[in-house]
C-alpha cells in the first residue's frame, strides 16, 4: 500500500465551516487538493483532479451536494461523494442509495461522524449519520394512528408523476370528487398546510417512500 495521502475536495458556502472542515481533515492525514465555495467550482475541481473523495456541502449555490453527485454519476467518476446536509429526511438516503453517493453526515454532529464516515468510506464501504433514521424507523405515513389507505397511498403516486385530479379519477375508474376527498384526508393525515399543491409538493418528496 503507498504512502501516498488520501486525495479530498471540500465545498461549503460557509467560510468558517469550510476553514473547520480543512482542518480537521488536514489533521486526520488527508491532503486537500481543492477547496470551493459554490457547487460549480466543486464540479470543476472534481473532473480536474479526480479526487478519492468529496466532501459537500448538500446546499450551495450554483449547484447543490445532489447534482454534483448527479453529475458525477452521469460522468462515470470514481470520486466517492459524501453530503453535509442540515435535513433529518429518509427521502434523503434514498435518493443516496440511487445517486451511488458514499454517505451523508448531518452538519450538527458532523466532527463526531466525519472521521468514521472517511475512514469507512475510503475502505469502500458508505456511511450514514444515524440520526437521519430517527423516528423514521417504520414508515410513519403508512402506520400509526392514523394510516393512508391501499387508495390514498395509489393517488399519491399519480399524484407524484403529475397527474391531475381528472386523469387520477379516469384512471382508477373513480369520481373527481372522490379523488378531492382523499386528498383532502391525506392533506389532514400528513398534517399538511391546507394548500392546493402542498400534497403534490409532499408526494414528490417523499417519492421513494410511496413507490
Amino acid at each position: 500500500m503507498s504512502s501516498q495521502k488520501p486525495t479530498v475536495i471540500i465545498a461549503d458556502d460557509h467560510p468558517i465551516l469550510l476553514k473547520g472542515l480543512y482542518d480537521f481533515l488536514s489533521d486526520m492525514g488527508l491532503d486537500i487538493i481543492g477547496m470551493a465555495n459554490e457547487g460549480q467550482s466543486a464540479l470543476d475541481l472534481i473532473i480536474k483532479f479526480n479526487p478519492q473523495l468529496a466532501i459537500l456541502d448538500m446546499e450551495m449555490p450554483k449547484k447543490t451536494g445532489l447534482e454534483i453527485a448527479a453529475d458525477c454519476k452521469k460522468l462515470g467518476l470514481s470520486t466517492k461523494v459524501i453530503l453535509l446536509t442540515l435535513h433529518k429526511e429518509i427521502y434523503l438516503y434514498h435518493q443516496a442509495k440511487e445517486l451511488n453517493l458514499s454517505g451523508y453526515i448531518l452538519k450538527e454532529f458532523a466532527l463526531d461522524d466525519l472521521s468514521k464516515a472517511v475512514s469507512k468510506v475510503l475502505a469502500g464501504g458508505q456511511f450514514f449519520s444515524e440520526k437521519i433514521f430517527e423516528g423514521l424507523k417504520e414508515n410513519k405515513y403508512q402506520s400509526g394512528e392514523n394510516p393512508l389507505t391501499p387508495s390514498e397511498v395509489k393517488i399519491l403516486r399519480l399524484l407524484a408523476d403529475g397527474l391531475s385530479t381528472k386523469e387520477i379519477a379516469n384512471k382508477l375508474f373513480i369520481s373527481e370528487r372522490t379523488v378531492d376527498k382523499h386528498r383532502s384526508n391525506m392533506i389532514v393525515k400528513l398534517q399538511l398546510e391546507k394548500k392546493h399543491n402542498s400534497l403534490l409538493i409532499w408526494a414528490q418528496k417523499n417519492r421513494d417512500i410511496i413507490d
